[in-house]
């Protein structure tokens, strides 16, 4: 899509419960091989120079095979939905109990990672703007990166000229393949793994320009969980550090 005919906006952090300005309309659906954690620290948001806080960025899934230290927290969630789960210890035990089992890591493709996220259109006449605002909301180690955005729910009343534009996959789905903000892990900011108990206490105590660490947790959660009717869009590690945090 060329900035003539619009541009595509995919949020899977506070995008998705503020969204950019000049937004025409809302698309809900999710990215493939990634995995969504609070592992980039905030100085310029949800924290302070002095008192990073920690906001959402995107692993993916050749960083979570090629890095040994990001799998024990993959076993925590995203397996634990897997058949690959039957090698797992009970899910009673702590994280530092969790047996890693590099070769089911391994096996793993783009299909068994889904980070549930949202798009907006943003019209021609807006689109300089708006790429601006986001350059600036998004400045603290987060690079632009070209991802597959695979839609699940269209709404009713949006332009059908624009939706007749977005292409469709060799399964006949529609998808937006647009530029989206990832704060990759060699970035000076990114400070994962961090244990989910670990990111609920710096949560808890953090708070910068735009308000409470833990407002952006909650809010997040909240609208992720709404992203599908079916509540295949619930994420439990959003989940369980929003319950962390509020007890």
């Amino acid at each position: 899509m060329t900035d003539d005919e619009g541009m595509w906006v995919i949020g899977y952090g506070s995008l998705i419960f503020k969204p950019p300005p000049h937004c025409a309309f809302k698309i809900s659906g999710y990215l493939k091989g990634f995995i969504r954690r609070f592992w980039q620290s905030s100085s310029d948001h949800r924290g302070t120079i002095e008192s990073p806080g920690r906001v959402v960025t995107l692993v993916s899934l050749d960083d979570l095979k090629q890095h040994k230290r990001f799998h024990n927290d993959l076993h925590m969630y995203e397996m634990r939905s897997h058949d690959r789960e039957c090698d797992l210890v009970d899910s009673s035990e702590s994280i530092e109990q969790i047996k890693d089992i590099p070769y089911r890591i391994d096996q793993l493709s783009d299909e068994d990672l889904r980070v549930w996220c949202v798009a907006y259109y943003i019209s021609p006449e807006y689109v300089e703007e708006v790429r601006n605002y986001l350059n600036i909301r998004e400045q603290d180690g987060y690079t632009t990166h070209k991802v597959p955005f695979h839609i699940t729910n269209i709404p009713e009343k949006v332009d059908p000229n624009v939706i007749e534009r977005i292409p469709h996959n060799k399964q006949g789905d529609r998808f937006i393949e647009s530029y989206i903000y990832i704060g990759t892990i060699d970035n000076d900011s990114f400070i994962g793994p961090e244990s989910v108990v670990d990111t609920g206490e710096k949560i808890k105590i953090s708070k910068g320009p735009s308000g409470l660490n833990s407002d952006y947790l909650r809010d997040l959660t909240l609208a992720v969980r709404t992203l599908d009717p079916n509540g295949l869009s619930r994420d439990y590690y959003l989940e369980d550090l929003l319950n962390l945090v509020d007890n």
